[in-house]
């Protein structure tokens, strides 16, 4: 009975990802942890789930000429060799329950940050307005990709929502299509990385993978296909309100 729900959950997860494009691992965790999963379980099960989820969106989108393979490169240079080195420093925990706090910490500070994104992505783009030549663009997304190997690692959150906002703020003039689809294509590594290390730690359950991939795959096609018809200033707010919900929680709780 419980695969079932596994199932129902990934389709719940991928339905939302496909409507809205918010990443899959800011609505997964906290979904895995309310089902009582411990966060180490729950934060390396979707790790690999997301990078095994998204691959084959990397290959329509390569397929489509929407990945920009320079800054896609750039900020894998520095988001690979970050989480490697996080797996190597979680691993130096003699237990997982001993870098538990560190995990649900972490994840309700990135929830909130998301939200925060999701919301006001626009209105920081407009405040900031960077001016940045082609090669201070790729230096500044390496130091991105640094902060991103750590974070998603930890949490599992932000390869998608945080790593598109990023690279919105630095290259404005990329568009969309470009945006999303260079984001993906890092994105699939990353969490890759990141989730193959945490199953060097053990923090991998594949009974809960398979279902969650089950129910998720087709669900994000149909979403895609559904996005047309939500108005999506009225969705968005309501899973970012969830999102800043969850954050506190882990965060102060």
């Amino acid at each position: 009975m419980d695969f079932i729900w596994y199932i129902i959950a990934g389709l719940g997860v991928g339905l939302a990802v496909g409507i809205t494009g918010v990443g899959g691992g800011s609505l997964m965790t906290p979904l895995l942890l309310m089902f009582g999963f411990p966060a180490h379980i729950a934060i390396g099960t979707d790790l690999l789930y997301a990078g095994i989820a998204k691959s084959t969106g990397v290959v329509m989108h390569a397929k489509r000429g929407n990945v920009n393979w320079r800054i896609m490169g750039a900020m894998a240079a520095g988001s690979l060799p970050a989480s490697f080195v996080t797996v190597w420093a979680l691993s130096n925990f003699e237990h997982p329950e001993h870098y538990q706090h560190l995990l649900t910490g972490t994840l309700g500070l990135m929830l909130i940050v998301t939200a925060v994104v999701i919301i006001f992505r626009k209105r920081l783009h407009g405040l900031l307005k960077p001016n940045l030549s082609e090669k201070q663009g790729r230096n500044a997304i390496f130091v991105c990709g640094l902060v991103l190997g750590v974070f998603v690692t930890l949490t599992s959150v932000g390869a998608g929502a945080l790593g598109t906002a990023m690279m919105m703020l630095l290259f404005p003039a990329m568009q969309a299509r470009n945006v999303v689809g260079t984001d993906l294509a890092h994105a699939v590594p990353l969490t890759l990385v990141a989730g193959l290390g945490h199953v060097f730690l053990g923090n991998v359950d594949y009974h809960l993978l398979a279902g969650l991939l089950i129910g998720s795959i087709p669900a994000i096609y149909i979403g895609t296909k559904v996005a047309s018809f939500v108005p999506n200033k009225v969705l968005q707010p309501v899973l970012a309100t969830a999102l800043a919900s969850f954050g506190v929680k882990y965060l102060f709780f």
